[in-house]
């Protein structure tokens, strides 16, 4: 089941590179979680991600990925997360 609608999905694009988005496989979130429990994740704005996500789109070149909060992608340039 799809979080974002189909036809959202196709508009929306990194704040910052203007990259397609992609929804966070299960596989994604589960490494990124992994990593949050360990304390190990910050935004790229420097605040330290403590919960863990229940969903996210991803970059297309997969190197950063933007959290989806009650329904809606944060598509905010500081509230990306590196995935590597």
């Amino acid at each position: 089941m799809s979080i974002v609608d189909p036809e959202l999905l196709k508009i929306l694009a990194c704040p910052v590179t203007h990259q397609a988005l992609r929804e966070a496989t299960a596989e994604d979130l589960e490494s990124c979680n992994a990593a949050i429990a360990g304390g190990a994740v910050e935004t790229v704005g420097g605040t330290r991600v403590e919960e863990p996500l229940e969903a996210a789109l991803v970059r297309e070149d997969g190197a950063l990925l933007y959290p989806i909060r009650d329904g809606i992608p944060v598509l905010l340039a500081d509230e990306g997360i590196a995935t590597a």
